[in-house]
């Protein structure tokens, strides 16, 4: 699954001259938390709604009401945006976007396509929606929590047993060692289709352990 799958295309964006008010008035607006800031075209920083208000009672805190008006007119974003900014690729995975934006502690990437230009934004959502469709959380069905020997061929055998409901979705986590000492491995399995309410009794006939 790649990011130019989930991202929101064609994000709105304001330019470092956009005062704080009108940016802040945007994200109200649009509903959104963040905009990319461009400059000729090209991406040069990233601001958002919370970087925006925490920065008007620093910047006005012991002024009249008169010079606070004055002060937030004259207030841009240029003076308060991120940058450098951390950003994605249309053309990569998910899943390495997501790991970046843990790593870094955001909640949002711009994307960048092949020129470099800014083509879209990848948020938390976006990413939890991803979760929830690879899942097959949108499809129902029934939900199997399998535990498997960590060898090769495990799988396999129990996908056999699923028959005849179909696998619509499958994850795994880390293998760890089990009750008997071998190592073994969580599996996430959704089914549907025929027999699926009986997949459960199928593999523990077939003498599978299922949680």
């Amino acid at each position: 699954m790649l990011v130019r799958d989930w991202m929101t295309p064609d994000p709105l964006t304001v330019s470092p001259t956009t005062p704080v008010m009108d940016a802040l008035g945007l994200l109200k607006e649009r509903g959104f938390r963040r905009l990319p800031v461009v400059e000729g075209g090209q991406l040069i920083g990233i601001t958002t709604r919370k970087d925006l208000k925490d920065a008007l009672p620093s910047k006005a805190a012991t002024l009249s009401i008169w010079e606070v008006h004055a002060l937030l007119s004259k207030l841009t974003v240029g003076e308060m945006m991120a940058c450098p900014v951390i950003t994605a690729q249309e053309g990569e995975y998910m899943e390495d976007a997501a790991l970046r934006m843990r790593q870094r502690s955001v909640g949002g990437l711009p994307v960048l396509d092949d020129r470099k230009q800014l083509c879209g934004v990848l948020t938390v959502g976006d990413v939890l929606e991803a979760f929830t469709h690879i899942l097959g959380q949108d499809e129902g069905g029934t939900r199997l929590y399998l535990r498997l020997p960590d060898v090769p061929g495990s799988l396999e055998r129990a996908a056999r047993a699923v028959q005849p409901s179909n696998i619509i979705s499958l994850a795994t986590s880390g293998a760890e060692l089990g009750e008997s000492g071998e190592r073994e491995r969580t599996f996430v399995v959704r089914v549907l289709g025929e027999q699926a309410g009986g997949a459960r009794q199928r593999l523990r006939e077939a003498g599978f352990k299922v949680e």
